[in-house]
């Protein structure tokens, strides 16, 4: 009976894949723009709950602000869709659900004021990080895979979560998390 060398043991697959699982990049890049869709619809509905509980104008500004942008994402997304030849179709992005989740907490657990602001610009900024790294890893496979139209769309938007994650950066500086105290 052979014994199973290191080598082999780190080569063997931890979990079994589940049917109809990714088999090449181009699989994994379509679900993934399915996830991330699925993240910006979510958000379209989300981010008014944010800025309705703000009090801080600059950050209800921002947030009014990325609502506009996140619904150019979902059009960005569906012509990428459009550009593979694929009906646009959105799968449960349960890290976004998380996220949102965690947002809504933060919400209820703060009372109204700069304390629930500083809070909802943490969360925020949990999502465009989130968003950052998938819009960056969507664009180097979009890369790889030669699927242009898609690499322009997707880069167009990381652009933007980058701006936006910078701008929320600079109201949080702007003596919110100090007033928070």
């Amino acid at each position: 009976m052979a014994t199973k060398t290191t080598a082999d043991a780190k080569t063997e697959p931890k979990t079994p894949a589940k049917k109809g699982a990714a088999k090449d990049l181009n699989d994994l890049f379509e679900d993934s723009l399915k996830d991330i869709y699925w993240a910006e619809k979510a958000l379209v509905k989300e981010l008014p709950k944010m800025q309705k509980n703000a009090t801080d104008v600059k950050l209800k500004s921002a947030i009014e602000k990325h609502i506009a942008e996140t619904e150019v994402h979902v059009q960005r997304l569906e012509a990428c869709f459009e550009a593979l030849g694929k009906k646009a179709q959105a799968k449960k992005c349960d890290a976004m659900q998380g996220l949102l989740d965690e947002g809504k907490s933060i919400m209820e657990e703060t009372e109204p004021g700069t304390v629930r602001d500083a809070g909802i610009i943490a969360a925020a900024q949990k999502v465009e990080h989130y968003e950052i790294a998938t819009y960056g890893t969507l664009a180097a496979f979009a890369k790889v895979l030669k699927e242009d139209g898609c690499l322009k769309n997707l880069l167009a938007t990381l652009e933007e979560e980058k701006k936006c994650d910078e701008l929320l950066t600079q109201v949080a500086d702007t003596n919110l998390n100090s007033k928070a105290l």
